[in-house]
């Protein structure tokens, strides 16, 4: 088995299998490094250009379903292009990153990878694609809905107001109003606020 079957078998576990000969391909022409990690709150994805004679770096986290996966690489993707063409002389997110990802996405926009309600909402965030896929709200409420794992976690937005919640499994929180487009939380032990993002995934304390 070679390095492009390897990458492709994979792939197969992470993104759609219509979009895995694509991505194998760009894995070898782009000559990057592309590893799965574990879930990070802060990130979906990550890429760092090369350094000291290391190859680009891209990294996603590994518990996300195939369709937010595969955007998320291709967002990262982009990060790449746009620093070989540009290097540090633009900004990560400025217009010349959005047309690099818009360039690239639309290779991948076609009913044999993605359903139609989330290509429908692919097209509204594209107008404008912001430093996550994951904040654009309406894309992600799109995207949980292809979420293999059940659990318990319901959205902030679901949680009335003054009630409490666990984030993380160990923090609890109680509810408050929404302040534009966050909700802002009072810690149970501290008292700090929080503002949250409302599709912010939680447990209902009962």
């Amino acid at each position: 088995m070679n390095q492009l079957e390897r990458n492709q078998s994979i792939l197969f576990k992470y993104i759609p299998e219509k979009a895995v000969e694509t991505i194998a391909e760009w894995i070898y022409v782009y000559d990057f490094k592309l590893k799965i990690k574990k879930s990070r709150s802060t990130k979906y994805g990550d890429y760092r250009p090369p350094a000291k004679g290391t190859n680009h770096l891209i990294t996603v986290n590994y518990d996300m379903n195939k369709y937010a996966f595969l955007i998320t690489l291709v967002h990262e993707i982009a990060h790449l292009t746009n620093y070989n063409k540009h290097k540090n002389s633009v900004k990560p997110h400025g217009e010349e990153w959005k047309l690099h990802f818009k360039l690239l996405m639309n290779r991948f926009l076609n009913p044999e990878i993605f359903p139609d309600d989330i290509i429908l909402a692919l097209r509204k965030y594209m107008n404008n694609p912001a430093a996550s896929s994951c904040s654009d709200t309406n894309l992600l409420r799109v995207l949980k809905k292809y979420n293999e794992n059940e659990n318990d976690l319901v959205l902030l937005e679901d949680v009335p107001i003054g009630k409490q919640f666990t984030y993380n499994d160990t923090r609890q929180f109680i509810r408050g109003e929404q302040v534009r487009k966050r909700i802002k939380c009072k810690e149970v032990g501290s008292q700090k606020v929080y503002l949250f993002n409302p599709i912010t995934e939680v447990a209902k304390v009962e």
